[in-house]
């Protein structure tokens, strides 16, 4: 049997790679989750794209700025980086539609469940996201895989559960991010629609970037 893997993998950020602390915005509370590091490792050396896509509406709401989040990014990159591991990009969605600051103060596409995050990357990648696997803890995050199309798999680490992320379904739940790679690393998704592309070209890694 051709083992088969998926084109990009999409990670949410909190209750999937870090804690979840309710409003992240210092540098200081960001603590990786047991076995997160290693499990994206083990992406990277399926030489799979490892993207994050976040709601950040701490902008929005006046805790933190852009150029404060962008350094609780590189945070997250240096202590996965200590544990030889690498994201290929991180998009966030600094809007909300009730922030406390006007220029972030709309609704927008890109916050989850909305999709633009999703299709801003796979522009850039060069990727259909049928072809791709979506791991969150939310039930934003599990619309959003849904609506563009890709496998979703619900980690048990955040604040969502098979029941509360009802009327979503995703299509695997799993304890945790670790649990969640080893599924990809053995074949994916099982009916095997989805499968390994050549990522030849891309380039450096887009790293941190806002998506309007």
């Amino acid at each position: 049997m051709t083992k088969r893997l998926p084109s990009a993998v999409f990670l949410d950020r909190d209750g999937v790679i870090n804690e979840e602390v309710g409003l992240l915005y210092r540098t200081d509370q960001l603590r990786l989750i047991p076995g997160a590091a290693q499990a994206i490792r083990k992406l990277n050396a399926l030489n799979l794209p490892v993207i994050v896509v976040t709601n950040q509406s701490v902008v929005a709401h006046g805790l933190c700025t852009e150029e404060t989040l962008a350094g609780i990014h590189e945070e997250l990159k240096r202590q996965l980086a200590e544990q030889g591991a690498s994201l290929s990009a991180i998009y966030y969605c600094p809007h909300h539609e009730d922030g406390e600051v006007a220029e972030y103060r709309r609704a927008c596409d890109d916050r989850k469940p909305g999709i633009g995050m999703l299709q801003a990357a796979a522009a850039d990648f060069g990727f259909q996201l049928q072809d791709c696997v979506l791991i969150g803890d939310r039930r934003g995050d599990m619309e959003a895989g849904r609506a563009a199309g890709c496998l979703t798999i619900l980690v048990e680490t955040g604040f969502a559960t098979p029941v509360t992320c009802q009327p979503a379904v995703p299509d695997r739940v799993c304890r945790d991010l670790a649990e969640a790679v080893d599924f990809i690393a053995r074949n994916g998704d099982e009916a095997g629609r989805v499968e390994l592309k050549s990522f030849n070209g891309l380039g450096p890694s887009f790293g941190v970037g806002k998506v309007e």
